[in-house]
């Protein structure tokens, strides 16, 4: 996966349309934004990931000779469009909102400011990288949110849709916020804690359920979880780890870090006669892990049903996000600039409301309530806007104009969102760690209000725009309407 390259990785429409912009001659720089329309899992919020991967694919974007010999078999390029792809490499500008930020629906993940054969190439690729990381982070977060602060542990490789599915999917779970993941590659690749404990296989493999406890715990004293569920969980399971970890401490081997697992059964019921097991045996810090089809909604169940389970075990679910397997990222043309250097907007109408762009030149900020640090709104606006924190700031319902809202001046904070990530086809950003960004997401999480991280009918924060930028949009709008009616 480190080796291959991923110019080709892009949908044929990209390099057609590329070949009519250079037959046409046209070189103009124009504005294109990623961005997305709904939450995931009718959520109410969504956490950005991938812009690494984003990173690394534009700077090692180059069609090679394998490449072009490919395209030139397929008999729809001309060879002085084949010749321009192989001295290609990507020139423009892009900003993006740094991993690990909470972002919400129609508003740039990602900007690219470039020539348009060039900001049309990338598209595929960016849509794909960030869409996939976002959806699982975002999943992430949720699973993370419903255990309630309780470790949370990715182990999904075997059921995700590839190698590739599995451990970028395994790096943004850890942004999202599981304190590792049991895939040793996205261990090694991104420097993220692995975790795991032992199959049932290892159980089954031994004469009895007691020595092949005994054997793992003399093996891997320092980490010793157990898993009791192979033949009967209250019966023998928990019993025979209790006497293991009973002669561990006679010997002084028992660490802060053991406990048992359980994988199946009704695990409310079995992990609070679990816990009275192993309280009256003396091991009150003893972890009680569970898996088993877990999901954020099934957690949530879990701890409203009083289950004494402090660790968790999360694959399929979290990994495919079984519930909503697709992140809806978009990339549509906002602006072409003229001769003069000018942005001209462009807007792309539908009958689906939700489906109208925003166009020009933008950028974002977010806006937080001074007193909480909550987030208040997120605000839309042209790239030249600028606003003063000390002055009322009014916000209205972009869709419902006359809904409003005033913010007292030195009642709020603005941030803009959008970073820049390439200048002029040189990337200036440097990505943190995966385990620095898990960070940065846990404060964006925290800035969340908790209406907004229900699993239910979660609360919105609005995406407004300036009202700069309102005005431009339905001016466009209108002319349009002129221009139907015309006709």
């Amino acid at each position: 996966m480190s080796t291959l390259n991923l110019t080709l990785l892009t949908d044929l429409y990209e390099l057609t349309m590329m070949q009519g912009y250079f037959k046409s001659g046209k070189k103009d720089i124009a504005v294109f934004d990623a961005f997305y329309r709904k939450n995931p899992c009718d959520g109410g919020y969504a956490i950005c990931a991938g812009l690494e991967q984003v990173i690394d694919y534009i700077e090692h974007l180059h069609f090679d000779a394998d490449d072009i010999a490919y395209l030139r078999s397929l008999k729809i390029f001309d060879e002085d469009f084949l010749a321009y792809l192989s001295n290609f490499h990507f020139s423009g500008d892009i900003y993006a909102i740094p991993e690990g930020s909470v972002m919400f629906p129609r508003e740039p993940m990602l900007k690219v400011v470039a020539p348009i054969m060039e900001a049309q190439l990338i598209e595929t690729a960016v849509l794909n990288i960030i869409n996939h990381q976002s959806l699982i982070a975002t999943k992430a977060a949720r699973v993370c949110y419903a255990a309630k602060g309780d470790g949370v542990m990715e182990f999904g490789l075997r059921r995700a849709q590839g190698p590739d599915s599995g451990t970028y999917g395994a790096r943004a779970a850890v942004i999202g916020g599981c304190k590792g993941t049991s895939n040793v590659l996205a261990g090694q690749l991104f420097d993220v804690p692995v975790l795991g404990t032992h199959a049932h296989s290892w159980i089954m493999s031994f004469t009895d359920e007691y020595t092949a406890f005994e054997t793992y715990a003399k093996l891997y004293p320092n980490s010793c979880t157990l898993l009791v569920d192979t033949y009967d969980t209250l019966k023998s399971g928990v019993p025979n780890a209790i006497r293991v970890f009973e002669e561990m401490r006679k010997a002084g081997t028992l660490s802060k870090n053991y406990g048992i697992r359980m994988d199946s059964g009704d695990l409310a019921y079995l992990s609070k006669k679990a816990r009275l097991m192993l309280d009256e045996a003396g091991f009150p810090d003893a972890v009680i892990a569970a898996s088993n089809d877990l999901d954020e909604y099934l957690i949530e169940s879990l701890k409203q049903q009083g289950a004494a389970i402090t660790s968790w075990g999360v694959g399929t679910n979290l990994i495919t996000s079984k519930d909503n397997p697709s992140f809806g990222g978009v990339y549509k043309l906002a602006a072409i600039q003229d001769e003069k250097g000018n942005f001209i907007p462009k807007i792309k109408l539908s009958e689906n409301i939700e489906k109208v762009t925003n166009p020009g030149n933008k950028t974002f900020y977010r806006i937080y309530d001074k007193a909480s640090g909550k987030i208040r709104a997120d605000l839309i606006c042209l790239a030249d806007e600028v606003f003063d924190e000390s002055k009322d700031l009014k916000l209205f319902d972009p869709n419902a104009p006359w809904k409003k809202t005033r913010l007292p001046g030195g009642s709020y904070t603005m941030r803009e969102m959008l970073i820049p990530v390439f200048k002029n086809g040189k990337a200036i950003y440097h990505s943190p760690s995966v385990m620095e960004i898990q960070q940065i997401c846990n404060r964006e999480k925290a800035s969340l209000w908790d209406e907004t991280k229900r699993f239910t009918n979660p609360h919105e924060i609005h995406v407004d725009l300036s009202q700069k930028l309102y005005d431009m949009k339905t001016a466009l709008l209108e002319d349009m309407h002129t221009i139907e009616e015309g006709e």
